[in-house]
């Protein structure tokens, strides 16, 4: 089924003494999907992709990747799981058709299949110009590209990507994206991408997991989550108009729903628990002030990871409204 779950993980948690790396992670990955796992450096993110792959033994609970156990069964995991991390290495005095052909031999392929396929995939991500140049002089794109290349030599059903787009110019980040969107579309490939770039990852993923200090605090669609934000009152709002005076600022100052507000070049950005645009456009067409610019925050993620990332740290601070704790408020990671 194309909604099946795949990868599934129930209580995961790591703890490096009385540091917790990953604290009791339930995450559920569906067949076909781009999954965003979002989180600063130092979240867990790297520690949960070193236990789905089996390089590191949980603490507590377990992770299954099409039902293998990814401790105990790690060998047959890994033989459906690529990894690309954020820095793929290769021999560097060797070719890049060369390093295929060593990670093909290691895969035990035929060596009659092994040239024509590695043909068919320098072609799909567009390094057939570089095949036979030594990858030491590979820019990092490139380099990225021949990795998912080397990757796809053993079709896995899962690629697991620890921050792919590190270091790529915008013109190999919009490529690198590309591919791997298609490796989901076309290809019914599953991904796990982590990464701290939000606008990145916006553009290609499903649903997307935000991560702070280990705990998997918030998990859905992009839509979704903006959604989530709205119904707990949180509105921020983009605004210019002419002219900014202060009888126009007083007017934003003296709402009653307004919590903060800030100024980024010309354009005022506003805090509140309540929608106010229909509010301030009557105030400005009442008033013949000129409306330049309005827009109102919450379906991007960059404004979604804000929001969950500033409430996990009150919360953290003992700051919390009295709901609850993180882990009640936010649940173990919804699915």
């Amino acid at each position: 089924m194309a909604d099946s779950i795949i990868i599934r993980t129930r209580d995961l948690t790591k703890a490096y003494g009385t540091k917790v790396a990953v604290n009791h992670l339930n995450l559920e990955i569906r067949r076909g999907e781009i999954f965003g796992l979002l989180g600063p450096n130092g979240a867990g993110k790297t520690t949960t992709i070193l236990m789905l792959l089996g390089l590191t033994e949980p603490t507590l609970g377990n992770a299954l990747i099409d039902e293998h156990d990814c401790t105990r069964e790690s060998m047959h995991v890994k033989r459906i799981t690529g990894y690309l991390p954020d820095n793929a290495g290769f021999y560097s005095d060797m070719t890049g058709r060369e390093n295929l052909r060593f990670t093909a031999r290691l895969n035990g392929l035929p060596e009659k299949e092994i040239d024509p396929l590695i043909d068919r995939l320098l072609e799909r991500v567009s390094m057939t110009y570089a095949a036979d140049q030594k990858t030491g002089t590979y820019s990092k794109g490139m380099r990225q590209r021949l990795a998912i290349a080397d990757i796809l030599i053993k079709d896995p059903e899962v690629i697991i990507m620890d921050e792919p787009t590190l270091g790529l110019d915008p013109e190999g980040m919009r490529e690198f994206l590309e591919l791997i969107k298609e490796l989901s579309v076309k290809d019914g490939k599953t991904i796990l991408v982590s990464s701290h770039q939000l606008y990145q990852i916006q553009q290609i993923c499903d649903r997307v997991g935000i991560f702070v200090d280990g705990s998997l605090i918030a998990c859905g669609g992009i839509g979704e989550l903006g959604s989530q934000i709205a119904s707990r009152g949180h509105y921020t709002l983009e605004i210019e108009a002419e002219p900014c005076d202060d009888r126009f600022l007083g007017f934003i100052g003296g709402m009653k729903s307004v919590t903060g507000v800030s100024k980024e070049g010309n354009t005022f950005v506003i805090s509140s628990s309540e929608d106010l645009r229909s509010e301030i456009t009557k105030f400005l067409g009442m008033n013949d002030y000129k409306l330049l610019h309005m827009h109102q925050k919450g379906g991007d993620l960059d404004e979604i990871y804000r929001v969950y990332f500033e409430e996990a740290d009150k919360e953290e601070r003992g700051e919390s409204d009295g709901k609850g704790s993180r882990k009640h408020r936010f649940g173990r990671g919804r699915k």
